[in-house]
């Protein structure tokens, strides 16, 4: 079985260029300095998974293609991460069928507020997004594949990276526990949080990615999730890179 990944978007939730802002990489000519919010898209055998709806979502599709949408995995409920929900209702259209969800509980109960018209009677209009919320903590199946989740820390906030095969993407986070990198041991490829060169409460720095990275021991570490303070064209040691949207990549599964 393979595996198909897309970078829908590399940068943090501000995107990049910052509204603004007249800083070199904000002004940089390097398409691949122009970011747009973090997500995934997933091509498996059997159809296509969303990693988070980032608010850039119809922009992304459009660019990078998204013929169907047969389920979304969530990793947590920040902005950047959920607010290109509404425009996954064009899929429940075309494909007649409501669209399974899964995250952690918080994220669901926090998907729940922040779209409180998809989950009430009424507010037909032109449509709403048909979603299945379905909780998860332990390793699940989608589309015939094992999706493993990676609890991980954003400051104070649990954040899900996902495990497939020997693929592992974990973003916006400071923190692996102990249990979690026994969860990444063996990981191929790992897209992984690198917001700026500068430490920061909340994400690894990029250094401190290249510390995590050493540790787990991927072939190939893609990084995501940069801020403006990052230029794509910033060195980086051998089998580390920077992370742009539009990236795609294919994982033949062999086991």
């Amino acid at each position: 079985m393979s595996l198909r990944v897309t970078m829908l978007g590399s940068g943090t939730s501000t995107g990049i260029p910052v509204i603004g802002c007249p800083c070199r990489v904000c002004n940089s000519e390097n398409p691949k300095n122009k970011r747009w919010r973090p997500g995934l898209k997933l091509e498996m055998d059997g159809g296509v998974v969303l990693v988070d709806t980032p608010t850039d979502l119809r922009a992304q599709a459009l660019r990078f293609g998204l013929p169907r949408v047969d389920a979304i995995v969530f990793t947590h409920s920040h902005a950047d991460h959920i607010f290109g929900l509404d425009d996954v209702r064009i899929f429940n259209f075309r494909q007649r069928s409501s669209i399974p969800c899964y995250g952690s509980a918080e994220t669901l109960r926090a998907i729940r507020r922040a779209f409180a018209y998809v989950f009430e009677p009424g507010q037909e209009g032109g449509g709403k997004p048909r979603l299945d919320l379905i909780e998860v903590r332990e390793p699940f199946e989608v589309l015939g594949r094992r999706l493993t989740p990676i609890p991980v820390w954003h400051g104070e906030m649990e954040v899900f990276g996902y495990r497939i095969g020997d693929f592992a993407y974990v973003t916006d986070c400071n923190q692996i526990p102990e249990s979690s990198f026994r969860l990444l041991a063996g990981v191929e490829i790992l897209v992984l949080d690198a917001l700026r060169h500068r430490p920061h409460s909340t994400h690894f720095s990029v250094e401190e990615a290249l510390e995590i990275a050493e540790r787990i021991g991927p072939r190939r570490t893609i990084l995501t999730h940069m801020a403006h303070e990052v230029d794509h064209d910033d060195p980086l040691p051998p089998g580390v890179e920077f992370g742009y949207d539009g990236l795609t990549f294919e994982i033949i599964d062999t086991h």
